[in-house]
């Protein structure tokens, strides 16, 4: 009977310890979720935000706010993500409008279970990186790429011994025409050794100079890391050797655009995980070392823009070291472009039977192409442009099918090329070829649509080529000295609307330029120098309802239509080309005066009107041209008096080239420019001799 009780009040004590712990458990909760929350406002308090991006960071409910990943069930902050959603290579105009900016507040150090954090391509320009970060323990990623970041990185970011992946990169960017470095250093590079976790390290373009050669043996000493990009780290001198090599994980090694003045480094064929290697944009010198097909694993090496000598090996070593029996048996892609090699091409490169991208332009190789070459049944990327090579293109090469690009100009490769050459080439988008007689029938339609076509020196003409009609993606096209005769059709005007280069330069081209040219929105360069054209400069002014532009040819910057027939006075619409940079029209039959309204044209570089039959005088607006580096008047029938006032912004002109004119400058005149070229034939300058030639 007495037990009853005892058993209650045993029961009732439990009730209440149960819910004691259960209740002590939710607020501790909720006290995470109120420090969580306070500490990120506290964040987004020090930032500036000019496009809202965190409009979202408002109520109670922290882990819906943009950019922010919580554990489930606890609340706990884990990542933040707020790398900026347009960078800078893909923003054009004010990037400050979309970058976060302003002062990160150390109040990221009571998250403590934040795992990721990226901050990329922001603007926290001219602060140092917050010593803080080397605080946050729980770190396993941390990128700070981008985001204009000044000083030495802190050496307390060894502390972060969790961390796997860490991004510093910093950048060269470029305001108003002139080179801004955001400039990061290290000065001590041993506190990475504790980073024992480290699998990925980006730290392009962070200034390395004062590391020396210890990066090398640090970085070793990092037994997990997979990935490593040093680009453009002002590193110098030979690459080092670590000694015992301890990269049994290094998949991806880029040091490229550094100072390296060394032989290729033959302790990374002792790395056999090897996937991508990138060495470009250094002073390596020597030959390439026939064991470099041991590199079993690599899909990518990029040696381009060195100073590597000597010939290809005719033999590389790889067959006895690769379980498929074959060199190199994985590689995609091989750059060599730019050095200085020498000799043939050797047969192993039509072994390379995974290889989409080959490199070897502008080196001094010599022979016949190997018939190996056109047997790789996966190469979209055959670039062989200024080297020695002779002989003609073999009818193997419209068996590439999946070839994209194909770039063997400026060799010694001849002969004549048919249909049957293009005939499986339905892929390809960039064709550059030299030399070449073209054979195509009047109705062939080919199999391609291109976006890039260079076919300067081939034999073309005499007739326009009629299967450009199909071309409707041509952006680039150059059929300069092709030995057409012809008028250019009316259908060429409105081929591509995305033509932004067109040059049909020394050419025997007839007939009159349409006003159907405006039709070419997009176009930045136009070369029609050197032919027969005739009768007046076009009215194009029309061209404003094709490009929705307040202007014609609103993107062009160089206009040459020098050497041929033309008649008539400048047209006023020369003056609408705001983004013009060139106008070269000498050597025509021009005449009337030059406009006034040229000087509205503020980018203007180069102006060349010579050999034609303008009057009157220069305006004496031209001295406003501050930009201008070339002015060639030579050959007209120009006259009047020209004054100081006529060249007083001109601080940037080096070659000045008048004919028949009278200058009156004081005796105590300095010009604002330092010439390299001066031709005032049949000027009075007179009569004592010109004071101002002293400077």
């Amino acid at each position: 009977m007495e037990r009853i009780p005892v058993l209650g009040f045993i029961l009732v004590i439990f009730c209440f310890m149960s819910t004691e712990i259960a209740c002590n458990g939710h607020t501790h909760i909720n006290n995470n979720v109120q420090s969580e929350r306070k500490a990120l406002i506290d964040f987004k308090s020090g930032l500036t935000d000019p496009n809202n991006r965190l409009s979202s960071w408002k109520g109670s409910d922290y882990c819906y706010w943009q950019g922010i990943g919580c554990e489930n069930g606890t609340g706990f902050v884990v990542s933040i993500n707020l790398r900026n959603p347009y960078p800078r290579e893909n923003v054009y105009g004010n990037q400050s409008y979309i970058n976060l900016s302003g002062v990160i507040s150390p109040s990221l150090i009571k998250l403590k279970y934040l795992k990721y954090l990226d901050l990329s391509f922001n603007t926290f320009r001219v602060i140092p990186i917050p010593q803080f970060f080397g605080s946050m323990k729980s770190l396993i990623y941390l990128n700070l790429s981008h985001c204009g970041f000044i000083g030495e990185i802190p050496t307390n970011l060894g502390n972060l011994s969790s961390l796997q992946s860490l991004d510093l990169s910093s950048e060269y960017t470029y305001y108003n025409d002139f080179e801004y470095s955001s400039v990061l250093f290290i000065e001590n590079i041993e506190w990475m050794t504790s980073l024992v976790s480290l699998k990925h390290l980006r730290a392009n373009y962070v200034n390395l100079s004062m590391v020396g050669s210890q990066w090398i043996k640090v970085l070793n000493k990092l037994p997990m890391l997979t990935e490593l990009h040093l680009d453009g780290c002002s590193l110098f001198g030979s690459i080092p050797s670590p000694g015992s090599v301890n990269f049994t994980s290094l998949a991806i090694i880029a040091i490229n655009s550094n100072g390296f003045n060394s032989m290729f480094p033959e302790w990374l064929l002792n790395v056999s995980s090897l996937v991508s290697i990138d060495i470009s944009l250094n002073d390596l010198h020597g030959s390439i070392p026939i064991s470099i097909g041991k590199f079993c694993n690599l899909k990518y090496l990029d040696l381009s823009d060195n100073n590597l000598n000597g010939s290809l090996p005719e033999i590389i070593n790889g067959i006895e070291t690769c379980n498929s029996k074959s060199r190199l048996p994985n590689l995609r892609e091989l750059h060599l472009e730019y050095n200085k090699l020498i000799g043939k091409l050797p047969n192993w490169l039509g072994e390379l039977k995974h290889l989409t991208r080959f490199g070897l332009s502008y080196k001094e190789l010599e022979g016949p192409i190997p018939t190996s070459l056109w047997t790789l049944p996966h190469l979209e990327d055959l670039d062989l442009e200024g080297n020695e090579l002779i002989e003609s293109l073999l009818d193997g090469i419209g068996q590439l099918s999946q070839l994209k690009v194909l770039n063997v100009h400026s060799n010694k490769l001849s002969g004549t090329l048919s249909e049957q050459h293009f005939w499986k080439l339905s892929n390809l988008e960039s064709l550059h070829l030299g030399l070449f007689r073209l054979n195509f029938s009047s109705n062939w339609v080919p199999p391609f649509k291109l976006r890039s076509l260079y076919m300067s020196s081939c034999h073309i003409g005499p007739a326009f080529p009629a299967w450009l009609q199909s071309q409707k993606n041509l952006q680039y096209l150059d059929l300069s000295s092709a030995s057409i005769s012809s008028c250019i059709p009316n259908w060429f005007w409105n081929i591509s609307f995305n033509m932004q280069w067109l040059d049909l330069s020394y050419n025997q081209l007839q007939g009159s330029i349409p006003s159907s040219i405006a039709n070419f929105c997009n176009l930045q360069y136009l070369y029609l120098r050197y032919n027969t054209f005739n009768g007046s400069l076009p009215d194009i002014i029309n061209g404003t309802k094709t490009c929705n532009s307040k202007s014609p040819l609103p993107n062009l910057r160089e206009l040459d239509l020098s050497h041929n027939h033309l008649i008539g006075r400048l047209p006023k619409w020369l003056s609408e080309l705001k983004n013009l940079r060139r106008l070269e029209l000498y050597d025509n039959k021009l005449e009337g005066p030059i406009p006034a309204s040229l000087c509205t044209l503020q980018r203007m570089e180069s102006l060349s009107f010579g050999g034609n039959e303008l009057n009157g005088s220069l305006p004496n607006c031209i001295g406003q041209l501050s930009q201008l580096k070339e002015l060639r008047a030579y050959f007209n029938q120009l006259s009047g008096t020209h004054f100081e006032q006529h060249f007083w912004k001109l601080s940037n002109l080096e070659y000045l080239d008048l004919y028949n004119i009278r200058l009156n400058v004081s005796s105590n005149w300095v010009p604002p420019f330092k010439l390299k070229s001066l031709y005032m034939g049949s000027c009075h300058i007179g009569p004592a001799f010109p004071a101002w030639l002293q400077s």
